[in-house]
Formats: structure tokens, C-alpha cells, sequence
């Protein structure tokens, strides 16, 4: 649900779905750091947040996300992208394989 106007604050009033539509990776500065992280859109009013994993999530689940995201429309692509957000690719398959379910 779209409860915060800015990462905890519980202040947004919009209180949307807030639904997961691509991974990312965790970034200090503009350099990505590994941690993958769900990005979500508000279906009510098209805000867009990061939240990281938690580790009871649904790693199918998960993997659903990330195979579906890699046909993302284009539009919602690059509003991501204006928000500055990485949205995980085919390149980056096997480091999203790694994380949810370890090395072979």
C-alpha cells in the first residue's frame, strides 16, 4: 500500500496498491552495490518506490517479477529511469539467479 511520501514516513494519503513491476540493485552514489530490490507503482497514482527484500518473500515470486519485467513497456520504463532507477535486464539474469537462490 502507498503509505509514505519519502522512504518510512508514513505520511502519503494516497494509500493506493502498490504493485512490483522489476528488480533493481542497491546504489552508494551511482555505483550499484549488488542488494536486489523490488520496484513498485502505485496503481492509483503512478508513484514509484524501491524496497528491498525481505526474507520470507516468494523467491518464484520474485523470479516472476524479474522475467516479466524484461517486457516492460517502454513509457513505464522510462519513467523508472527518470526516477533514476535501474530496472534489472537479461544481462544482469544470472546475478538475480545468484542472489535469490545461492551459487550452484
Amino acid at each position: 500500500m502507498h503509505v509514505d511520501d519519502r522512504p518510512g514516513d508514513r505520511l502519503s494519503q494516497c494509500h493506493g496498491t502498490m504493485i512490483p513491476v522489476g528488480l533493481t540493485f542497491k546504489k552508494e552514489g551511482n555505483e550499484k552495490v549488488g542488494e536486489l530490490m523490488l520496484i513498485h507503482v502505485c496503481e492509483k497514482c503512478g508513484k514509484i518506490s524501491i524496497n528491498r527484500l525481505a526474507g520470507d518473500d516468494d523467491v518464484e515470486k520474485i523470479q516472476e517479477i524479474f522475467e516479466d519485467s524484461l517486457g516492460l513497456d517502454e513509457g513505464l520504463k522510462r519513467k523508472i529511469a527518470e526516477a533514476n532507477i535501474y530496472v534489472a535486464e537479461e544481462k544482469d539474469k544470472e546475478e538475480v539467479r545468484t542472489q535469490l537462490v545461492g551459487k550452484d
